[in-house]
C-alpha cells in the first residue's frame, strides 16, 4: 500500500527544506515524526505536518481497501523538494537604488509505503 502527501507553496527555501527531508528519507514514519519533532530547523514543523498527513492518508486508504493497518510498517520511500514560485520584493538602498529580495517557496512531496511494497533497489555492481 502506498500513500502520498504534498505541501505546496511552503514559505521555506528549497535548500533549507532539503536539509530536513534528507534527515528522514528512508526511515520508518514513526521514527521520522520523532526526528522532526525535535529537529531545530524551521522547516521541520511543516514537514512534520506533511508526514503526519501522509500517515493519516495511509490509514484512510487501508480502511477503504479493507487492509489491516499498522503504522509501524510505514516507511518513507520517496521524499523530495521542488522549487515553487519566488516572490520578488524591493528594499530601498542608498542613493535611490533598489535592492531585490527574493522570498522563495517550496513544493514538498512525501510517499509512504508499507514494508512489503517497497521498490527493490538495484545494486550498482550488478549493472556493470
Amino acid at each position: 500500500m502506498e500513500a502520498k502527501a504534498k505541501a505546496r507553496y511552503l514559505r521555506v527555501t528549497p535548500r533549507k527544506a532539503r536539509r530536513v527531508i534528507d534527515l528522514i528519507r528512508g526511515q520508518q514514519a514513526t521514527e521520522a515524526l520523532a526526528v522532526l519533532k525535535f529537529a531545530e530547523q524551521s522547516a521541520s514543523d511543516p514537514i512534520y505536518k506533511l508526514v503526519a498527513s501522509g500517515v493519516a492518508n495511509a490509514r484512510v486508504r487501508a480502511d477503504e481497501e479493507g487492509i489491516a493497518f499498522d503504522e509501524n510498517e510505514l516507511v518513507i520511500s520517496e521524499a523530495f523538494v521542488d522549487e515553487g514560485p519566488t516572490m520578488k520584493r524591493f528594499r530601498p538602498r542608498a542613493q535611490g537604488r533598489a535592492f531585490r529580495i527574493e522570498k522563495r517557496t517550496s513544493h514538498v512531496s512525501v510517499v509512504l509505503a508499507s514494508g512489503d511494497d517497497l521498490p527493490q533497489r538495484k545494486s550498482r555492481k550488478g549493472n556493470r
